[in-house]
């Protein structure tokens, strides 16, 4: 048993692959906790979408696809909250004209170049076990940046999601604070590319975070749990991307998943059995 633990940890890239992934997954698990909370899963679908077009520009001009994917994520981003306050769209419509049109500028481009479409395929579906010193170092700095950010403004940032309208009236300044969210929801995008892929990043921030808030009353016991869970998928993942020879970022969220269901599946178990208690107890009593 131990031998398979130690095997894998033989090769850097593997070594490299269980970092990146449990980095991502820890912040992933922290900030997926307020998109569960708020509702941003569609949000989160969008921006990792439309970075796919900012990585396929950078990518083709030389230059740091992360850079290019950040820029458009946070563009879009902006995009979708003027758009929705200042414009006459609803936000669900502005997100789907942006982030359908962001990733169609990406298909456009890939597509002039073929020499191209299987260097980006990695950054489609992701491929974590090729991650590069580099790139760990990216995705580190990017990954701290994230979860300081969320310890300096926790408190505001949870206010503004529980009660916005009441955050406002109390001087919270809920605007800035809800782009700030968008902002931090696109850099941890762009940091899980490499790890999960565009395709499969929302999942690895909703469904660690979904499967939290089953078994969690208070927010704070939400995110730390959500954060272990993702970290469990994404340990369990990488093993099972290495044994079974499958992609390592399907494997990371299949894994999410399935805990999600057992968890499901549990807790609807001890519901039957409190009910059968319930009912049990309530006949004893009315013998008496």
């Amino acid at each position: 048993m131990i031998e398979y633990l130690l095997e894998p940890l033989g090769y850097g890239f593997m070594q490299r692959g269980l970092i990146a992934s449990v980095l991502v997954a820890v912040v992933c698990g922290a900030l997926g906790s307020f998109v569960v909370l708020k509702g941003l899963a569609f949000i989160g679908d969008a921006l990792a979408h439309a970075s796919f077009g900012g990585v396929a520009l950078a990518f083709v001009l030389g230059l740091n696809v992360y850079a290019g994917a950040l820029v458009f994520a946070l563009a879009t981003a902006l995009g979708i909250g003027a758009l929705s306050r200042h414009g006459k769209v609803r936000s669900d419509t502005a997100i789907g004209v942006l982030f359908s049109g962001t990733f169609a500028l990406g298909i456009v481009i890939i597509s002039g170049v073929e020499s191209y479409t299987t260097d980006l395929f990695g950054y489609l579906f992701g491929d974590v076990l090729s991650i590069t010193g580099r790139d760990l170092l990216a995705v580190s700095l990017a990954g701290a940046a994230v979860l300081v950010l969320l310890g300096l403004f926790y408190r505001q940032l949870l206010f503004v999601a529980f009660d916005p309208a009441v955050a406002a009236a109390s001087g919270v300044p809920a605007r800035a604070l809800e782009y700030l969210l968008l902002a931090l929801l696109g850099l941890t995008i762009v940091a899980s590319l490499q790890a999960v892929g565009i395709v499969l990043v929302v999942a690895l921030l909703v469904t660690p975070s979904a499967t939290a808030h089953l078994f969690c009353r208070r927010f704070h016991h939400m995110i730390l749990a959500s954060m272990g869970l993702g970290s469990l998928s994404a340990l369990l993942g990488i093993y099972l991307s290495y044994y079974l020879n499958v992609a390592s970022g399907a494997s990371i969220i299949l894994v999410a998943t399935v805990l999600f269901f057992a968890v499901l599946g549990g807790r609807a178990v001890l519901r039957r059995m409190d009910g059968r208690r319930s009912r049990v107890l309530r006949g004893h009593h009315s013998g008496f």
